[in-house]
């Protein structure tokens, strides 16, 4: 079914123009990764999809409804993940700030939402560092727990800015495993540069550069929409890919 449907989409910064008739489908189940070039309007996208920007026209619905009403089905981890390394906050209390919604001010967080929590770290690899000040782990091992606090809300839609920005190629590589890992029971949205996530990781992708063009990764990178010079770092590796079999 589909997961998050996106019509004729337009939106514009003082009447400058930053989207132009974006439609999209992304079905559940899917791995998507948004590539682009600087400027060319990825940000404004995760914003109209978590409702934080509103289209000038044209609709975005998650679930067949409003992204307002849905927010309880998207995590979200956003691109910067460096914080004040004094600050006296571990690992576990950060992961926890993902029941915000249900959080008790006076009496802190229920044993339930302490065992999600821990839960959620095994699942990332990081329930050994739940004691852990934050500030002392790694950009990978931060991100990591990142992952883990959109995990708390039981997200149906895990949408990710950028979520191996300031890592090393090896911490790269072990986010993205993590990700597919989790994408064999949520829909997974990445915003990236790293053309990796198209070679191993991503069923389908989007280029976005003011307008979309949807490339079928699963079915050798069949483009769809956009404009006809359209050419990307998909092409490229498609022709890389020819020349390989070629040989």
């Amino acid at each position: 079914m589909s997961i998050l449907s996106i019509k004729q989409l337009n939106f514009a910064y003082h009447k400058e123009p930053v989207l132009e008739d974006i439609n999209l489908e992304v079905e559940e189940g899917d791995f998507l990764a948004i590539i682009g070039p600087n400027g060319g309007g990825k940000s404004t996208l995760l914003k109209t999809i978590l409702g934080i920007e509103t289209p000038t026209s044209g609709t975005v619905e998650i679930l067949g409804d409003a992204p307002k009403n849905r927010l309880s089905e998207i995590g979200y981890v956003p691109q910067n993940t460096n914080i004040n390394t004094n600050f006296p906050i571990k690992v576990i209390e950060v992961v926890m700030m993902g029941h915000v919604g249900h959080k008790r001010p006076l009496f802190g967080y229920r044993p339930e939402e302490k065992a999600c929590a821990m839960g959620v770290l095994a699942q990332v690899g990081m329930d050994a560092y739940a004691d852990v000040r934050i500030g002392s782990l790694s950009g990978g091992q931060r991100q990591r727990v990142m992952i883990a606090r959109a995990l708390c809300a039981h997200p149906r839609i895990l949408l990710l800015d950028e979520p191996t920005a300031s890592i090393d190629v090896a911490g790269q590589k072990q986010i993205y495993d993590l990700l597919k890992m989790l994408n064999e029971h949520l829909t997974v949205i990445v915003v990236s540069h790293d053309i990796s996530v198209i070679l191993g990781y991503a069923n389908k992708v989007a280029y976005i550069n003011k307008r979309l063009t949807f490339h079928d990764v699963e079915n050798r990178f069949r483009p769809e929409g956009g404009e006809d010079e359209h050419f990307c770092e998909v092409e490229m590796l498609q022709l890389l890919s020819q020349k390989e079999r070629s040989r």
